[in-house]
C-alpha cells in the first residue's frame, strides 16, 4: 500500500485520477447532503436554463436540476460498476480456476467462453436485456457476462501456469487434495492480477452501462443516471448544451480516472512492470 501511494504521488496524472475517484465516491456516498435540489422535482417554469446561482449546472427539459441529478447519478454509476466487478470476478474466477485445474472441464468451459467472447459486448448485453427486461440488476448481469468471460480467460491461463509450479507439485506430493491446493495456494497467487483486472472492468463497465441507459434499455428513464441524462438531453443540445455536456464530462472523467489508477496498480503489482518502472 505504501508503494502504491508513493507511486501516486510521483505520477501527478495518476494522483489527479485518484482525486477524481475520491470525488465520485464522496458524491455517491453523500448524495442527499450534496444535492441542492430534489433530483426528481419538476419545475417547468425553469426548463432548459443555463448554469446559474440557483441551478449550478442548469436544468433539463422538465426543469429538474442537473447538478442534483448528476450527484445522484454517481451513486447509481458506482453501484452498477461494483455490481459488474463482483459478478464478473466471482463467477469468472470460479470458471477460470476450475477450467485450468481440471482439463476436461476446461475444454468444455473454455469453448463456451470463446463462443460468448465472439459476440460484440454491447450486442450481447442488448440480447440479455431483451430476455431479462430492464432494471439495474439485469443490467449488471447483462454487462457482467462479457467481463466474466474475459476474467475467466485470464484466470484460466494463470491457473495453467501455477499448477505446474514446483511449490504446487510439492504440496501435491505430501497428499494435499484439490480443494486445499486451489483455496490455499492457487487463489492467493491470483489476487494481484485480479485487482488490476477489477479496476479496468469497473472503468469499461461504466461505459457499457451508460450506453445501455442511452439506448433506453437500462434503468427506467425517471431514475437519475448519466446515460439517461444524455439520452434525454440530446435533442436539446443546441438550445441547452449543458444537458449533454455535464453528464458526458463526468462519464469521461470517471472512466479515465479509474484507468489511471488501474495503470498504477498494474505497475506495482506486476513484477515485470515493477522492475521496468523501478517501483515508481
Amino acid at each position: 500500500m505504501r508503494i502504491f501511494l508513493r507511486s501516486l504521488v510521483k505520477r501527478k496524472i495518476a494522483l489527479t485520477g485518484a482525486g477524481v475517484v475520491g470525488l465520485i465516491l464522496v458524491m455517491a456516498l453523500f448524495s442527499p447532503f450534496i444535492a441542492t435540489h430534489d433530483p426528481m422535482g419538476l419545475d417547468p417554469g425553469v426548463r432548459l436554463q443555463g448554469p446559474s446561482a440557483a441551478h449550478w449546472f442548469g436544468t433539463d427539459h422538465f426543469g429538474r436540476d442537473l447538478f442534483s441529478r448528476i450527484v445522484y447519478g454517481a451513486r447509481l454509476t458506482l453501484i452498477g460498476g461494483m455490481g459488474v466487478v463482483v459478478y464478473s470476478v466471482v463467477f469468472g474466477v470460479a470458471v477460470g480456476v476450475l477450467s485450468g485445474y481440471y482439463r476436461r472441464f476446461g475444454f468444455v468451459a473454455m469453448r463456451l467462453v470463446d463462443v460468448v467472447m465472439s459476440f460484440p459486448a454491447l450486442l450481447l448485453a442488448l440480447a440479455f436485456l431483451a430476455i431479462l427486461g430492464p432494471g439495474l440488476a439485469n443490467v449488471i448481469i447483462a454487462v457482467g457476462i462479457n467481463f466474466l468471460t474475459r476474467t475467466a480467460r485470464i484466470i484460466f491461463g494463470l491457473t495453467l501456469k501455477l499448477k505446474e509450479e514446483v511449490f504446487i507439485e510439492a504440496v501435491r506430493s505430501i497428499g494435499a487434495g484439490a480443494p486445499r491446493i486451489l483455496l490455499r495456494h492457487i487463489l492467493p497467487n491470483l489476487m494481484s492480477p485480479l485487482i488490476v483486472q477489477a479496476t479496468f472492468t469497473f472503468a469499461f463497465s461504466l461505459l457499457q452501462i451508460a450506453s445501455l441507459d442511452f439506448l433506453g434499455v437500462g434503468v427506467p428513464p425517471q431514475i437519475p443516471s448519466w446515460g439517461n441524462m444524455i439520452s434525454e438531453g440530446r435533442i436539446y443540445i443546441t438550445r441547452a448544451p449543458g444537458v449533454l455536456l455535464f453528464p458526458g464530462t463526468f462519464i469521461v472523467l470517471t472512466v479515465l480516472a479509474f484507468n489511471l489508477v488501474g495503470d498504477v496498480l498494474r505497475d506495482n503489482l506486476d513484477p515485470r512492470f515493477r522492475e521496468q518502472f523501478g517501483g515508481r
